[in-house]
């Protein structure tokens, strides 16, 4: 066995990742593409602490004292929200991304709490739409798989202009992944590359934006909320136009999202981390004079009860999960080590979503594989997940002195570190300091 040179010393700027990278590419000529959202390291929600009540403020009693959950999403335009039990939701992912069975099992997880989850590119299955009691049905640039009477079956419907994992980029589903179903669906050949366009091809503008919504709502006779989605970039004007738009809901997906499978570059250095986003959406919200009556959804690395109870502190009314959700479903589980090994990885660290060889069958297309999620089984395992990321976060609220989630306020919380602190618009634990504050 060798023994590392104690006098060798790896460069902060080529270590070895870089060096692989390098070599990877100077020896295929293409970009890596893959999922699992940004891995380097970001200021994020663990930045954050709570300030538990002890004598200047009072905590609630778990056992006598009650901490509600419930969400309205919708409200403000449409004849039918959303009433929610929880207020963390299942974002988009599509049915050619992810399995039938994973789409499945995605409705039953989240039927089974009261919570909604989302159709993603490609369009609407019986699956998907059988077992959701609430589903948001994703209105992308590409339009595949998109039709009226699904508009119409729909719970929601939600606009996507962006997505953390790659703002201003579009859609991407290798041909591997391409059967003969998800073709016919997306009514485009088999085994072929599929990219959606990186913009809508019905609007220049959020002036033609506003007109497109206006269009959906005729079509669903204005019952169903309209959502928005942006990638975190330019985030306060985003929102303040979405709105103005005519959106029930606006959506921010922090670049710290993990699911769409697209080009490495696009994921390390395109956006904002969700931490930077959220105050920015809410300014602009209380700026317009619609914050809680236009809600807004947050989504990218949402990982805890922690996380959610956070998110909420700083003005979102619910949270979006989807790397989590996957992992709940089966993903990367050591049950598949032996597997992931000969694919070249290791179970907690695969991530190459795009290649439709997930042993736990869930980011694939082939029969076999796909056999090896039990979508009832997923979804009382994703069921489990949800609530107790809804317990860990009333947890935290009761500590608050908070009666209902939706109660917790930027003033429960401190930062930990000077980046969190500007980004998240709290104070430097300790201190009354906020940089960058007037």
């Amino acid at each position: 066995m060798n023994t590392p040179n104690p006098a060798l010393r790896e460069s902060a700027t080529f270590d070895r990742g870089v060096i692989s990278e390098i070599q990877r590419a100077a020896e295929t000529g293409i970009y890596d593409i893959r999922g699992w959202g940004a891995k380097r390291t970001l200021p994020h929600f663990d930045d954050l602490l709570f300030l538990g009540a002890s004598m200047s403020r009072y905590p609630l009693e778990g056992y006598r004292e009650k901490c509600d959950t419930d969400v309205v999403l919708g409200d403000r335009n449409a004849k039918f929200p959303l009433h929610l039990d929880i207020p963390i939701t299942i974002a988009g992912m599509s049915f050619g991304a992810l399995s039938g069975q994973a789409k499945e099992a995605l409705g039953r997880g989240a039927s089974e709490v009261g919570t909604s989850t989302t159709t993603g590119d490609g369009g609407m299955t019986p699956e998907e739409r059988g077992q959701s009691k609430n589903l948001v049905y994703q209105y992308l640039p590409s339009r595949y798989g998109m039709n009226p009477d699904d508009l119409r079956k729909a719970d929601a419907i939600e606009i996507v202009l962006g997505q953390g994992a790659k703002p201003g980029g579009g859609g991407m589903l290798l041909g591997q992944k391409i059967t003969e179903r998800v073709a016919g669906m997306r009514t485009l050949p088999m085994g072929v590359d599929q990219r959606s366009a990186c913009r809508h091809p019905d609007w220049t503008g959020p002036d033609d934006l506003a007109i497109k919504i206006i269009e959906l709502r005729e079509i669903t006779n204005w019952e169903k909320p309209i959502y928005i989605k942006v990638g975190a970039t330019r985030t306060y004007y985003d929102v303040k136009l979405a709105v103005k738009a005519g959106a029930d809901v606006v959506v921010v997906d922090g670049m710290q999202g993990g699911t769409a499978a697209t080009q490495d570059v696009f994921i390390e250095h395109v956006g904002i981390p969700t931490l930077a986003a959220i105050p920015q959406a809410v300014q602009a919200l209380q700026e317009l004079g619609v914050h809680r009556k236009a809600q807004l959804i947050v989504s990218g690395g949402i990982r805890s009860g922690a996380d959610v109870a956070k998110a909420m502190a700083l003005g979102a009314d619910a949270v979006a999960i989807g790397t989590a959700a996957l992992i709940a479903l089966g993903d990367n589980s050591p049950r598949y080590a032996k597997q992931y090994e000969e694919l070249g990885s290791a179970a907690g660290f695969y991530d190459d979503f795009q290649a439709g060889k997930d042993p736990a069958g869930i980011t694939t297309q082939d029969p076999e594989l796909s056999k090896n999620l039990d979508p009832v089984e997923g979804g009382r395992r994703l069921a489990n997940y949800l609530r107790v990321l809804t317990m860990e976060a009333q947890t935290l609220a009761r500590a608050c002195g908070k009666s209902h989630l939706r109660n917790l306020e930027p003033e429960d919380l401190v930062a930990l570190t000077v980046e969190a602190s500007a980004m998240a618009r709290v104070p430097l634990a300790g201190t009354t300091w906020i940089p960058g504050a007037l």
